[in-house]
């Protein structure tokens, strides 16, 4: 694959202009609610509380998202030659794509699954369920990886999960809003402002995560492309994880919705559509899109002459 110094250049700033655009929307969203709950202190509150999430996210974003996923760092020292396998490969694709090697977790659910916080890529980690590891053979899941590392080479981690940490409050707030604050006339809006920013506010906070993710995804898929050099293994690894992450429920993610643009594939209970109202873009359209990168129409049962050999897909190197 040819590389495009000047087009990822002009990405990266693009990158940036939509970054800053979203998170402002998102805070604006924030200091509206304020305000229809205390007029001007309201919403110099919110501000304050908009600016300290955002400031608090970018030094915590990985502490934040692993947490609450209840994911924990494994090592290339692990004894467990499959996790000893997936550190492994995460640091080679690091290494390929000359970045600092990120912090490597596990979380502990069958749904498979994958996604990469940090702020930035010397402050990054990745995290892959166990689901994930068992499901997929070796070269898939050294396609998943690199996507993720793709995310924190374009700067989209910090962007994701900050957005997630304000959306997250947006909907809280509103929620504040609709079962203590319908009753009082005085509030600027009156109870009809109340029940349109307790429906509308969690909405436009959720059109914004869309916003990002549907976009990043495109750009993370041919990002990992390029590290892994394996576009098929790519394109293989997200019609198996998006065939069986919907039939096994995420409870982390069920319970914090506003985390769910981070990951490879929707986590949510659902099905994903390219439309307005999904978190990430069909998959159909992604595997497409990986295909005509190495001009196929269709991702192979097995494909070969990659680095990692392929393994039966009914066991793979990880059962």
């Amino acid at each position: 694959m040819r590389r495009d110094p000047g087009g990822a250049t002009s990405g990266r700033m693009r990158n940036h202009l939509r970054t800053f655009t979203l998170l402002a929307a998102l805070t604006a969203i924030f200091v509206g609610v304020g305000y229809l709950i205390g007029g001007a202190a309201g919403m110099a509150i919110a501000f304050a509380l908009a600016a300290a999430m955002n400031l608090f996210s970018y030094w915590n974003a990985d502490k934040i998202v692993l947490r609450m996923h209840g994911a924990h760092e494994v090592d290339p020292a692990t004894t467990n030659p499959t996790l000893r396998n997936y550190v492994s490969d995460v640091f080679d694709l690091a290494d390929r794509a000359g970045m600092p090697r990120p912090k490597v977790y596990v979380i502990e659910t069958d749904q498979p699954n994958a996604f990469a916080t940090g702020r930035d890529p010397e402050h990054a980690a990745v995290a892959a369920t166990v689901g994930l590891l068992h499901m997929l053979d070796r070269r898939e899941v050294r396609g998943v990886m690199a996507h993720e590392l793709a995310h924190v080479k374009n700067r989209d981690t910090l962007t994701m999960t900050v957005t997630a940490t304000v959306a997250g409050a947006i909907a809280s707030l509103a929620n504040f809003v609709l079962f203590f604050g319908g009753g009082d006339r005085e509030r600027p809006g009156g109870i009809i402002g109340t029940l349109a920013i307790a429906i509308l506010a969690p909405m436009a906070a959720a059109l914004v995560q869309m916003a990002i993710s549907r976009g990043r995804e495109y750009e993370a898929d041919r990002g990992g492309a390029e590290i892994s050099g394996d576009p098929e293994a790519l394109a293989a690894a997200l019609q198996k994880i998006e065939a069986y992450a919907h039939r096994t429920v995420n409870l982390a993610a069920e319970r914090n919705p506003a985390s769910a643009q981070m990951f490879i594939i929707n986590p949510l209970a659902g099905r994903g559509a390219d439309n307005l109202f999904s978190t990430h873009p069909a998959t159909q359209n992604r595997v497409a899109a990986l295909m005509q990168l190495v001009g196929k129409a269709a991702p192979p049962r097995a494909a070969r002459g990659t680095a990692v050999p392929v393994t039966d897909e009914r066991r793979g190197p990880w059962s």
